[in-house]
């Protein structure tokens, strides 16, 4: 029975195949034609996106950078600010003999 089912569809959706440029006849040449000079004016804009997106991505990259190295310096004098401090207290406290 499960066989008559599968069989019955098989033959109930049987259709003829149609090529592409049969089921789109209304298509003139001239609108091919239009669509294509559409298509790539979309294209060559798209590229002109792609281009300057690149560009802006590499302009922030150079300012995280510089901006990274700035971060970078400036933690690094407080840092050393703080070695210099800590010395400072350290070279007091011995020379005032509160080491004993």
């Amino acid at each position: 029975m499960k066989r008559d089912v599968v069989v019955a569809a098989l033959q109930g959706n049987h259709r003829p195949a149609t090529k592409a440029s049969t089921v789109k006849m209304g298509v003139s040449s001239s609108n091919m034609a239009w669509r294509l000079e559409r298509l790539e004016g979309q294209l060559q804009k798209l590229s002109e996106l792609v281009r300057e997106h690149a560009d802006d991505m590499d302009r922030l990259v150079r300012i995280v950078a510089e901006d990274r190295d700035v971060i970078r310096r400036q933690l690094l004098r407080k840092h050393h600010e703080k070695v210099r401090v800590r010395k400072h207290l350290r070279d007091t406290a011995f020379g005032n003999g509160l080491d004993s």
